[in-house]
């Protein structure tokens, strides 16, 4: 349903340091550099995020209420992904842990303060 996502940032040098490497666990990999937009996915395809400077030349803002949302394949691995997100400089939004019945989710913020999810279901 979703073919990208994309969230701004104010160094886009520093967010592609930052979701390649914390993406590498994924699979995930920058597979397009515009210059000031920046893409990843995976060598199977599907949906794609991606990071840019805004297209209006002003501020890098995070949305109130906007969030992204990644699966992170197991419990193991969203907990693995919460810590590297915050070992890269991401600010912790909310642990890891079951939020509802079959929903897993740690939450965080990157270095812009776009929140973020990685998330297991069932």
């Amino acid at each position: 349903m979703l073919a990208y996502v994309t969230v701004g940032t104010a160094d886009i040098e520093k967010a592609k340091a930052f979701y390649s490497e914390l993406f590498a666990d994924l699979g995930g990999k920058l597979v397009m550099d515009l210059g000031r937009l920046a893409a990843f996915g995976t060598d199977a395809g599907g949906a794609m995020f991606a990071v840019c400077t805004p297209f209006n030349e002003g501020d890098a803002q995070p949305g109130n209420g906007n969030m992204v949302a990644i699966p992170g394949g197991s419990r193991e691995m969203v907990d693995k992904l919460y810590a590297k997100a915050l070992a890269l400089g991401g600010a912790d939004e909310g642990a890891p842990g079951e939020r509802m019945d079959g929903f897993y989710g740690g939450y965080f913020r990157d270095l812009d303060g776009n929140k973020m999810c990685f998330c297991h279901f069932g």
